[in-house]
């Protein structure tokens, strides 16, 4: 675990905020470029991750992702459906679109307050249900402290457990004080295995940012050059309009190019945005994941 020697950890904040500033600069003609907001919706991780979700909300989030192709022909359906454990075996049941995963938070989520053994049982219990992917967090309270030992250790062994499905890590950026811990916790988490890393839980007041998503990119960017491997950037929390749809878009095709612009490479966590873009890309007022 030499990330520390291997990678340049240091982030000029000032250097960072001017960046993306110009790149907002450039959204105006996206936000209203169809193709672009169809592209945008493709990127989604249909999200529901409320206390109050039960069964029957997993089967009619998979029915309506299942029907979304006969409702909406000509445009591209979801990349995932992202749900509580307690709902994978239902959505499994229920989902019947193609290339449309399902993804569980696991691994004691959002806080990973939990036992190494639980977080890995309950992995291995979401991949046995039918997850193809699963989002955990990194154990803050030792990263923060300074433990990266065992923070990389535990995602190590998350992804031994889940050896093809892909594992995103969530760094939960929202509480990390400084933009360059997020550049540290996105090297620890790759050199431990992560497919994809993640900003947010979205159950912090701060999730997402334009800043946080730069410095993860540029991160994932060195880390390719460095091991040749591609590692996903996955964006998750606030996200609401099309037009921050386009930014993180914007931000993603800015520091890591074309190669990283598809459902394979990119994800966003969302759960309003998609009838937000579905309204944009028809032109009137859609409901038709959040009715």
């Amino acid at each position: 675990m030499d990330f520390e020697n291997k990678y340049n950890l240091a982030v000029d904040e000032n250097a960072v905020v001017k960046t993306v500033e110009k790149i907002k600069g450039q959204l105006n003609s996206g936000v209203s470029d169809k193709a672009l907001l169809a592209t945008c919706f493709s990127l989604i991780d249909l999200t529901t991750l409320n206390s109050t979700d039960s069964i029957e909300r997993g089967k009619l989030f998979a029915q309506r992702v299942s029907d979304f192709s006969e409702k909406f022909p000509g445009l591209p359906n979801v990349a995932a459906i992202c749900v509580y454990p307690s709902l994978v075996a239902s959505v499994r049941q229920s989902l019947t679109a193609n290339n449309v995963k399902i993804a569980s938070v696991a691994a004691g989520f959002p806080s990973s307050q939990t036992f190494i053994n639980i977080k890995l049982s309950e992995c291995e219990m979401c991949l046995e249900m039918g997850a193809d992917e699963l989002d955990v967090v990194i154990s803050l309270g030792a990263f923060l402290s300074g433990d990266y030992f065992t923070v990389f250790s535990e995602l190590q062994q998350i992804k031994e457990v889940a050896g093809d499905a892909h594992v995103k890590v969530i760094l939960e950026t929202g509480a990390l004080p400084s933009l360059s811990l997020v550049r540290r916790a996105s090297f620890l988490a790759m050199e431990a295995g992560a497919d994809f890393i993640k900003t947010s839980t979205g159950k912090m007041d701060i999730s997402a940012t334009p800043e946080t998503v730069y410095v993860m990119c540029e991160a994932i960017k060195e880390y390719h050059r460095t091991t040749g491997r591609m590692v996903g950037i996955k964006p998750a929390g606030g996200m609401v309009t099309s037009a921050d749809a386009v930014l993180y878009y914007k931000i993603v095709q800015e520091t890591l190019g074309e190669k990283w612009l598809n459902n394979q490479w990119l994800r966003l966590g969302a759960s309003r945005l998609a009838d937000n873009l579905l309204s944009d890309i028809v032109g009137s007022t859609i409901k038709y994941f959040t009715a």
